[in-house]
């Protein structure tokens, strides 16, 4: 069963009412489990009955469902509880394919994602995020896409590979498997009224879809509520309790996330756990999650566990991965619960609190047991186009990295971007460098970052400093995965292999490699638009993992640094940042200069 398959509820409705009636047999019937009722937050001996991937019948006894042809399992007094639900996340950000992602966290519990591919936008434009979709359809469970609103994300500057308009918006909400608009990251284009925006967000609520936010400002003062009104209904952008409080107080959903780099919850949860704020407008979500996440830790069960770790309450914390998520996105007749009609997506687990996912259900099969897949997650046929997106002017060398001095200078004053562990903001930090030979050079924990264009072959490569990943040696670690242009962001103290590792994502079509001393010593290949490889997770994992390992041999110590690497040009989240026309004030949304004059 799949998305494109799977009957509607009104054309399922006959037969599921003749089946609760006990007038038909159901396909399976699942008895001596405890049913969790997130919609009650009750915990029954109820017996379930199920058809044509739907629930047909949630009562104490479905044996009046029990036909020769009927599957009957014994639960053996285990939990059934929903499928999990991811609420905002980029399928591009575990490098691998929707069907590869699929095929990653059906294990883990995760039955429903609502993803927003503004990565592959951001390469290959509409035609990109059409064969997202196309390959989400085709997957044995739900995962519904969101049309990326911002793309580029900071109009003025920088520039990508391919553009969204409002036309592309409008004609998007008619596909199928689109549920609404994806994180409006351009907030200071919607608090100053900007047509474009607007227009964008217009054509989805006419659409009655749901309009996703990215409010990345500590200010929640007239900007704030003025984003507010212009109708995103949901924000994963809060570190603390003000920010979550703040946002639902404004009729929006407060989205935690729990991702590989960004550990928001704790700090959030507090609002329903000490606030004692109504848990519907709260939900849970990864936002970001590479592969060695997913193969090792989990995905939205990993958040479920953490949130109940951090004392929320296990039946509230399935509400906010479930029902919440559901009825966000106006689907609460059709998941997110077990329930009458609902997408027959369940779990059943042994232990309710830290919730080991036996097996998994999924649209009306099974489709994972005991951490492995047992079901077939079809991949798309991708185009060469999407295969070959790393275009270079010509071969770079340690020049095209290098920054020139004012005359005279021995040492000048520069803006460095500073990475904050943990977090997708950075600090705007101001450092004393050298000047040797008449280049500026990095000096301690400061060391050089560029942004090699790689959309157009335009040649272009803009060069800045940025601190705290820790480096030491002679090193250089580059990548096209670059949020949200995607580019190709190479860091390093050595501009020889700097322009090593450049090269070499050209000759690959796309990945991450590290480099040290002339020698390359971890590649990630990622040559679907040099943002996601098409092999399963596993693999991707191990070789991610040694990427991971290659970092910290070059002295950095920071956990999971490769976000941290990746979100270095996201000119939408402050403080500075780095793009193809230059270093960026996200505090003032302008370009601004690395080195200062006095």
């Amino acid at each position: 069963m799949t998305p494109e398959t799977l009957p509607s509820w009104p054309d399922a409705a006959a037969s599921l009412i003749a089946i609760a009636a006990g007038r038909a047999p159901a396909e399976t019937v699942i008895r001596g489990g405890r049913v969790v009722l997130v919609q009650t937050r009750e915990v029954l001996d109820w017996q379930i009955a199920i058809a044509h991937g739907r629930f047909a019948y949630v009562g104490p006894d479905a044996s009046h469902c029990i036909g020769p042809g009927t599957e009957v399992i014994e639960a053996g007094g285990a939990h059934v509880v929903p499928g999990l639900g991811d609420a905002h996340m980029h399928v591009e950000s575990g490098m691998l394919t929707p069907a590869e992602f699929c095929a990653a966290v059906l294990p883990h519990g995760t039955t429903s994602m609502f993803t927003d591919p503004h990565e592959i936008a951001n390469v290959l434009g509409l035609p990109g995020v059409r064969l997202m979709h196309d390959e989400a359809r085709m997957q044995p469970c739900s995962m519904f896409v969101q049309m990326p609103s911002c793309a580029p994300s900071a109009p003025g500057l920088e520039t990508t590979g391919h553009e969204i308009g409002p036309d592309d918006v409008a004609g998007a909400m008619a596909w199928p498997g689109i549920v609404g608009l994806g994180e409006m990251m351009n907030f200071p284009g919607v608090v100053a009224g900007d047509g474009k925006m607007l227009a964008e967000m217009a054509a989805t609520a006419k659409a009655g879809k749901t309009i996703g936010g990215h409010y990345a400002s500590p200010d929640l003062g007239p900007a704030f509520h003025a984003y507010a009104a212009g109708g995103p209904a949901d924000d994963h952008e809060g570190t603390c309790e003000a920010d979550a409080v703040a946002r639902v107080r404004q009729g929006m959903r407060s989205m935690m996330r729990l991702g590989s780099a960004w550990y928001d919850v704790e700090s959030q949860i507090t609002a329903v756990t000490e606030m004692g704020l109504d848990p519907r407008g709260f939900i849970l979500c990864t936002d970001d999650c590479m592969a060695g996440t997913l193969v090792n830790d989990g995905h939205m069960n990993r958040v479920y566990r953490h949130a109940v770790e951090c004392g929320c309450d296990p039946l509230v914390a399935l509400q906010m991965c479930t029902i919440n998520t559901a009825a966000h996105f106006g689907l609460e007749r059709e998941l997110g619960s077990i329930s009458p009609g609902r997408r027959a997506d369940l779990i059943l687990t042994s232990d309710l609190r830290t919730l080991p996912v036996d097996r998994v259900m999924a649209l009306g099969r099974w489709v994972a047991k005991d951490g492995a897949l047992t079901a077939t997650c079809p991949h798309l046929d991708w185009p060469d186009d999407a295969r070959n997106t790393v275009h270079l002017k010509h071969d770079l060398t340690a020049d095209h990295f290098a920054i020139r001095a004012p005359d005279g200078a021995d040492a000048v004053t520069a803006r460095v971007i500073g990475v904050v562990e943990n977090q997708a903001p950075t600090k705007a930090l101001r450092r004393t460098l050298p000047v040797r030979d008449g280049r500026v050079e990095g000096d301690g924990d400061t060391c050089q970052i560029a942004l090699v264009e790689r959309h157009c072959a335009t040649g272009g490569v803009t060069n800045a400093f940025v601190a705290g990943f820790g480096y030491g040696g002679r090193m250089a670690m580059a990548s096209t995965v670059a949020h949200d242009s995607h580019h190709m962001i190479v860091v390093g103290t050595s501009r020889d292999d700097m322009a090593r590792a450049a090269n070499r994502l050209a000759e690959v079509g796309g990945g991450v490699t590290l480099w040290s001393d002339g020698t390359e010593r971890a590649l990630v290949e990622l040559p679907i638009a040099g943002l996601m490889s098409d092999r399963p997770a596993a693999e991707v994992a191990a070789k991610a993992e040694a990427l991971m390992q290659a970092m910290r041999d070059a002295g950095c110590t920071l956990n999971n640094a490769y976000m941290q690497h990746s979100l270095l040009a996201l000119v939408v989240i402050p403080e500075l940042r780095i793009s193809d026309l230059g270093l960026v004030d996200v505090t003032k949304f302008e370009l601004t200069d690395l080195i200062e004059t006095t």
